[in-house]
């Protein structure tokens, strides 16, 4: 078996150990390589079918090419697809650039809190109708308490000290210096009562693995994260007013296996092109310890 494989089965093998173990059970789908990856995982540790309700979250500001994709492949693989957004902050441009706050206070509003206010059910959530293709209000206002999540250790540095089940407390704050021991392929599932656990199946995968697989399986990808003969690309994909591409001319997920492999971005954090992270002395922990993905 060699190191994709063996990924693919410690990923496929938390999933069905999540939906064993936590009943109420969603997972983030953010558009991104990565969280796509998790789907595809997902939908292949369930035989072709996602038993678990996809959330997104819309801050409005995503590129429009990103949400055409998100409904696309949500139609063609007849996934639960359900977004969140926060349509109080919105309205009154408590926002950035349009708005009155800063990159850091954006992302709190429509990222953290939108987040935790979906998963709670306190706030509307908006159901794909696969028979008319549209978005209605969903009827079903229960609470996930159970979330997996497409994060990465070697992605950012907070993300590092996460755990395969990282459990928040009920107001879906982490606290970073409380998180259970992992060892042995043993994992801590039973957790108190009002405890809100984030589930991490691609913890151990590497940039370099995301597009190997993503080369091996034939996922289809957003057409952002390629070459559209500008000499950019995306490496990371948010919201437009945040994110910026880089230099380079891969056009196929073997180009850029290419890119990783000689080294060109050894030295350039994977975010790096996402502003807010620059903002931020703590490398985006603070939004993290709040809630954020």
């Amino acid at each position: 078996m060699d190191s994709l494989k063996k990924l693919e089965s410690q990923s496929v093998y938390i999933l069905r150990e999540a939906y064993r173990n936590f009943k109420s059970l969603c997972m983030l789908w953010s558009i991104g390589k990565d969280s796509t990856v998790l789907l595809w995982l997902a939908r292949k540790a369930f035989f072709g079918h996602v038993p678990v309700p996809l959330v997104h979250i819309d801050t409005h500001y995503k590129i429009p090419e990103m949400i055409a994709y998100r409904d696309r492949l949500a139609r063609e693989w007849r996934l639960n697809m359900i977004y969140g957004e926060n349509t109080a902050a919105l309205a009154k441009k408590a926002t950035f650039p349009d708005g009155a706050v800063d990159r850091l206070q954006c992302c709190k509003h429509l990222k953290s809190e939108a987040l935790r206010h979906t998963l709670s059910g306190e706030w509307p959530r908006y159901r794909m109708d696969h028979a008319s293709g549209r978005y209605e209000p969903d009827t079903d206002q229960a609470p996930y308490t159970g979330v997996i999540v497409g994060v990465r250790a070697d992605e950012e540095g907070s993300r590092s000290k996460e755990r395969y089940f990282s459990p928040r407390d009920k107001y879906s704050e982490w606290n970073v210096s409380d998180q259970p021991p992992e060892f042995w392929n043993q994992f801590k599932t039973d957790f108190a009562p009002g405890t809100h656990v984030r589930i991490h199946p691609l913890l151990d995968w590497t940039e370099l693995n995301i597009w190997e697989y993503i080369e091996r399986e034939k996922i289809p990808m957003s057409s952002l994260y390629f070459d559209q003969g500008s000499g950019k690309r995306y490496r990371s994909l948010g919201c437009y007013p945040c994110t910026a591409p880089v230099d380079s001319t891969a056009k196929t997920p073997a180009d850029i296996i290419e890119e990783l492999k000689t080294g060109k971005f050894t030295n350039i954090a994977e975010r790096a092109g996402r502003a807010q992270d620059k903002e931020d002395a703590g490398g985006l922990e603070t939004l993290r310890q709040e809630g954020y993905m």
